[in-house]
């Protein structure tokens, strides 16, 4: 797979958000392996192709996901997590049934998601950008 730009070009934009993000299925059973893990990976690649993301980091550990996913401005996170979780529940759910006797009601991930945001810059360097950005712009 080739490697994707560092930033994106959007119709006004020019961007590069990157996303680190955790999420676990429901009461942290330990259940993200062999055939289910397989098929989770693919749902989860499909559904970033989909959508024009880039995965750029995937582990799936047998209680937890981790990824590094790179997505545009015109999608708020929350619903981001929202697909990528919604679609590969249902889909696991219907093609596991034995699964049934671990997790009842309708959802295979657990409420909730750890999101943190990744850049080339730290926050201390951005903040130092910005206090100086007057003393070192040049005039107009």
């Amino acid at each position: 797979m080739p490697t994707p730009p560092k930033y994106l070009t959007g119709a006004h934009t020019k961007h590069r958000l990157q996303y680190h993000l955790v999420w676990v299925p429901k009461y942290r059973k330990r259940v993200l392996t062999g055939k289910i893990a397989v098929r989770i990976e693919a749902l989860f690649r499909q559904c970033a192709e989909m959508n024009r993301w880039n995965i750029a980091e995937l582990e799936i550990m047998p209680d937890h996901i981790n990824m590094l996913v790179q997505i545009g401005p015109d999608l708020a996170l929350s619903k981001v997590v929202q697909f990528f979780k919604g679609g590969s529940s249902r889909a696991i759910r219907q093609e596991h049934p034995e699964l049934e006797e671990f997790f009842w009601g309708d959802s295979f991930w657990a409420d909730g998601y750890f999101a943190e945001t990744v850049g080339i810059a730290n926050e201390e360097l951005i903040r130092r950008y910005i206090r100086n950005q007057q003393a070192t712009s040049m005039p107009l």
